[in-house]
């Protein structure tokens, strides 16, 4: 048993280092890669790439060509891995515009997402969405007065869906001022001011529905439209002088909102002020009689809605008779 093993020969001379081991491995992949490259001439397979990435395209060329170059890079921590590669190492491009694998390419971004509000201002459109309150009152002004300086010809469609200064429930959310920015503004451009109400326009709201031109005042069918007094502002611990102030001032804007919804509606000040003295809701029929709006948008439906008669009349053609509650 004994003599089944021999001791081999070991060569001491040759110094036990890191450096001999590297010069090693290095030897024999050059080595290996000579070999593979007599067996096999064919060129190495390529994995589809974007073509129009630069840096996938050369690294697949060095690769294919060259793969020595690949093999035997020096590693530095300064640079990030194969970005030497290039003469002058920059970004590929912006974020926006980073081209992905092939596999995800359909899901890389083109564009930057579209600015609503400004394709509406493209199309002469300016619509109200919100309360007036001053943020508001200051984009729809600028927005007028740029569409007058482009083409003081063309018209303007102001689409509407807002509960003015105040909300449903009757609590101020923006001064009246607010509002008659807005409605002498509309008064000063030489534009025909095209309204349409969709959703609500109540209070001051219904005020700039109403102040479009004549004949191009338009309301959809399940929009409404509502009148109502202006409210006092929450007072808080004021003193009862500066209260009688703010009353005195909510009344003079009252008086004002009369006279214009009067004006606009060809109604007379004691009418308006008597729907007034509550809430008065109107539907796109009721706003239409009320002289509001002009038309109500049915998409060819006038002549249905013309023939429908109201819940009164037709009880009264049925025969019907409503008991006296009393």
């Amino acid at each position: 048993m004994a003599t089944c093993f021999r001791a081999l020969p070991i060569n001491y001379s040759i110094p036990y280092s890191t450096t001999n081991f590297q010069s090693l491995n290095r030897r024999n992949l050059r080595i290996n890669s000579s070999s593979i490259g007599a067996r096999n001439s064919a060129k190495v397979p390529m994995p589809p790439i974007n073509p129009k990435d630069p840096f996938l395209s050369k690294l697949a060329s060095l690769a294919a060509n060259s793969p020595e170059k690949l093999l035997e890079r020096p590693v530095s921590s300064d640079t990030p891995p194969y970005l030497d590669l290039f003469d002058s190492p920059q970004l590929m491009a912006s974020p926006a515009q980073v081209e992905r694998s092939v596999s995800y390419n359909e899901h890389r971004p083109r564009k930057p997402p579209p600015d609503l509000p400004s394709l509406l201002l493209h199309g002469r459109i300016v619509y109200i969405g919100m309360p007036l309150v001053p943020a508001v009152t200051e984009l729809v002004v600028a927005e007028l007065m740029y569409l007058q300086w482009v083409d003081p010809k063309e018209p303007i469609y102001l689409y509407i869906n807002s509960t003015g200064t105040t909300r449903d429930d009757g609590e101020t959310v923006g001064m009246e001022t607010e509002g008659f920015a807005i409605y002498d503004s509309i008064m000063q451009l030489k534009n025909e001011i095209h309204t349409v109400a969709v959703g609500a326009a109540i209070g001051h709201a219904c005020l700039l529905l109403a102040a479009g031109t004549k004949g191009k005042r338009f309301m959809m069918p399940h929009a409404k439209a509502m009148i109502q007094q202006p409210k006092v502002p929450s007072s808080g611990l004021m003193p009862a002088s500066d209260v009688l102030i703010r009353a005195k001032e909510a009344i003079t804007n009252r008086d004002t909102l009369i006279e214009l919804l009067a004006k606009h509606t060809e109604n007379s000040v004691e009418t308006v002020a008597d729907v007034m003295k509550r809430p008065f809701y109107m539907d796109s029929r009721r706003a239409k009689e009320f002289g509001v709006i002009d038309k109500i948008l049915w998409r060819g439906q006038e002549k249905i809605m013309a023939d429908v008669i109201s819940p009164e009349e037709w009880d009264k053609v049925a025969g019907l008779k409503i008991a006296d509650p009393f």
